[in-house]
């Protein structure tokens, strides 16, 4: 058995400040992994759960989406994974007694840490309206009071459905199918905080919103770019990945604000140089770029790229591919060939050097990728800037062919998987006419609410019951306090959850917490699927005893409520898709494209490959109907005079809004969060230095945002730039303060101005 939940909360009396790590992983990965695995698992548990994990008859990991390959490794899981499913597969529990125990109030003043290792949910609670505490109530009950809810409603469009990214794809099919049953297009999903830039700026520019290599395809790669990620902390099997890349004579160039220990070096804790040895170093060039200046470099990368095709016609740029298989080229030279050489410097902190040191690289190869996360989606031009990452590849034809293409690294372990299925607040038409033709019903076709518009839709009173098919919508969210107060306005919420999070303690008047059973536990004889972030499907199948006998899945919440609902259902089978899970994916073969004989296909060990027109047939299935070069201006960020960029990031002791600990080792601390990475230099100008305690202020056109009793740390950050962690730092971040095109919140640059915290002052 492990170790009982804490009684007490965190404090942040014991932060200790070391010297940043200089590589990743090696024996202290796997100690810190199992010694977390031991705490919530016990010896015997652990061996028997991480023994499975991404195993092809195991079940997927429910952290991060990157794919597993065809030849796998006994242990098949890194560092976060195993954290991941050690929180998911604990032995602690929180029952009813602990909610009799703790009102509401009492746990909205909780840490997200202190909640989450209170254990699993056992059992379906319910908080009356004017009630400060969550009771035990049956699932029928539970399901009744969310179809009341949700008849009294004046319109569908009043109710909002939430989805994060560790839902199946079955759960997943049927719960869009619910909703829009129902009669709205209102599915918010995590994706809309994350990587919805990636998908509007791919769908644009190469006719799919998704990434266009294979892992093989990172293998046999000459040059990877890594920009804007921290694969270490977020996505640690990535790092194996680049290192074979580096055995098979691949370049690596980091791109990143800060200097990353996973970017520096790997050791590998599978093989023997890892444990005993230097490990491999990754990074080959790091160009420690400022915040926001991602646009400039790749059009200067481009730029360099036609003046080398002046020198050497013919010789630089790929004529029969731009000929044959883009469109828009001319407009977009021009504008190319006008970029300002002082706004490239300023806008990125690099001298031109480093820039054509950078371009030698690209000239060497023929087959480059460009990998990226967060650190280019959450921009107000983070589109267009993915925009012009594909314009620098399609220069040379570095898409569509083998070891190149575009990939957006994505985080949680199916999102990808869920927006395939449905999980979109704004469906194509075909789509719809798709779920028409199989069900005989016809689907709302107006658009619905992404994230940012939902907590709008909550704040004004426009939206009445918010349901979260998983997650913790409150602390993914930005603004906190704004998106707190709007959802307390709820008439009701519904979580579907594993664990305790801050989103069932800032509810609306009336809660339910539905509990489920997690990606590690049976679900009777059936099985789930998941797709990976490179576009594979494959099955998932938990092995453990449910952690209590009241757990149901996600699929059967989904169907018990439609039954609910909508009662006896001329159009959809609810009763049988509950108990047939094979029942739910043909009907996905016949509505989803690319998912033909989906049963059969997923019982093959591995599983199966989405079809991707731009990879495997270099077919672009865009308005012009090839890839698209897009003129994209640079517009230089400028910070008022005394402030600072600020980017919101994660601990290593975390994934996403789940706190596993409070260290983050590979940045030098322990025993805290409310941290604050900046330049010495910076410091030194505001009459600061490290170990002084600041408060952080925001500044926009509706009012100042203030996070106060930050440590500040003396980092090597780009210049001008700093970076705190999220939650913590969500309140800074303006609701209306997002990404053009993707209205992805900007947790990546935001302008803040730090000054001395004074305990107890204003």
């Amino acid at each position: 058995m492990g170790r009982k939940a804490p009684r007490e909360d965190v404090t942040e009396n014991g932060l200790e400040v070391h010297p940043p790590k200089e590589w990743a992983a090696g024996v202290p990965a796997v100690a810190h992994s199992l010694l977390m695995s031991y705490a919530q698992m016990g010896a015997g548990r652990t061996l028997l759960t991480l023994a499975r994990v991404n195993q092809k008859n195991g079940f997927d990991c429910p952290g991060c989406a990157w794919p597993e390959g065809d030849h796998r490794s006994p242990a098949e899981f890194c560092e976060n994974g195993a954290k991941a499913v050690a929180e998911e597969a604990t032995t602690r529990k929180v029952t009813r007694e602990f909610f009799a125990e703790h009102t509401v109030d009492a746990l909205a003043g909780r840490t997200d840490y202190w909640l989450g290792q209170q254990g699993r949910l056992t059992e379906p609670m319910h908080k009356p309206a004017g009630s400060d505490h969550y009771v035990p109530v049956g699932w029928d009950e539970a399901f009744a009071i969310v179809a009341r809810e949700l008849r009294a409603l004046d319109s569908p469009d009043e109710a909002l459905f939430y989805t994060s990214g560790r839902t199946s794809n079955e759960a997943a099919f049927v719960y869009q199918l619910l909703v829009r049953r129902f009669g709205t297009n209102n599915l918010p999903d995590c994706s809309n905080m994350c990587h919805e830039s990636s998908g509007s700026a791919l769908n644009q520019t190469l006719g799919i919103g998704k990434g266009t290599v294979s892992l093989e395809d990172l293998h046999r790669a000459d040059l990877v770019f890594v920009v804007g990620q921290n694969p270490g902390t977020n996505h640690p099997r990535m790092l194996a990945a680049l290192e074979k890349a580096k055995q098979n004579g691949a370049r690596v160039v980091a791109v990143n604000p800060l200097p990353e220990a996973g970017l520096l070096r790997f050791k590998n804790p599978q093989r023997s140089s890892g444990v005993v040895g230097r490990g491999t170093a990754l990074a080959d060039r790091f160009l420690q770029i400022r915040l926001n200046g991602d646009m400039a470099l790749f059009k200067a990368l481009s730029r360099l790229l036609l003046e080398a095709e002046d020198r050497a016609p013919g010789s630089v740029i790929d004529r029969e591919f731009v000929e044959t298989h883009t469109h828009g080229f001319d407009a977009w030279e021009k504008d190319v060939r006008d970029l300002d050489w002082a706004e490239v410097e300023e806008a990125t902190g690099l001298d031109r050097a480093a820039i054509e040191a950078t371009v030698e690289d690209v000239l060497g190869a023929r087959s480059v990728i460009v990998c990226w996360a967060m650190g280019l989606t959450q921009h107000k031009n983070s589109v267009a800037t993915i925009r012009e990452v594909v314009n620098f590849l399609l220069l040379r034809g570095n898409v569509g062919r083998p070891g190149a293409g575009v990939c957006p690294v994505r985080g949680h372990s199916n999102v990808q998987g869920d927006r395939t299925m449905g999980i979109y607040e704004k469906p194509s038409e075909s789509f719809l006419d798709a779920l028409r033709d199989e069900f005989g019903f016809e689907p709302p076709r107006h658009h619905g609410a992404d994230a940012v518009e939902a907590i709008r839709a909550l704040r004004s009173g426009d939206a009445k019951v918010f349901f979260a098919m998983g997650g913790n919508f409150v602390s993914a969210t930005p603004d906190t306090a704004v998106t707190e107060a709007a959802m307390r306005q709820a008439r009701l919420t519904v979580q579907v959850s594993t664990k305790l999070n801050r989103s069932h303690a800032v509810c609306g008047r009336e809660a339910l917490i539905l509990p489920t059973l997690g990606r590690t536990e049976r679900d009777g004889d059936r099985f789930v699927t998941v797709e990976d972030s490179m576009g594979l499907v494959h099955a998932s199948r938990g092995r453990l005893r449910p952690a209590s006998p009241e757990l149901i899945s996600e699929v059967e919440i989904v169907c018990r409520l439609a039954r609910e609902l909508f009662g006896a259902d001329p159009h959809v089978p609810w009763e049988e898709f509950e108990g047939d899970y094979d029942a739910i994916r043909d009907r996905v073969a016949r509505v989803v494209p690319g998912f033909d004989d989906f049963n059969a296909r997923v019982r093959v060990a591995g599983g199966f490959a989405l079809p991707n027109a731009p990879r495997d047939e270099r077919r672009f299935p865009t308005a012009t109907g090839k890839a698209n070069f897009t003129v994209n201006a640079l517009e230089v960020l400028r910070v008022p005079p005394g402030r600072l960029l600020l980017q919101t990031v994660r601990s290593h002791d975390q994934y996403n809004t789940t706190i596993y600990g409070m260290n983050d080792r590979y940045r030098g601390v322990s025993n805290g969060r409310r941290v604050i990475f900046v330049h010495p230099d910076d410091l030194a100008e505001r009459g600061l230095a490290d170990g002084d305690m600041v408060d952080l202020t925001s500044e926009w056109p509706d009012g100042e945002r203030r996070a106060e009793a930050f440590r500040v740390i003396a980092y090597s950050t780009a210049r001008g730039c700093c970076a705190a962690y999220f939650p913590e730092t969500n309140v800074l971040v303006p609701l209306d303060s997002v990404a053009e095109t993707s209205n992805t919140p900007t947790s990546k640059s935001v302008v803040v101005r730090l000054s001395r915290h004074t305990p107890g002052g204003d």
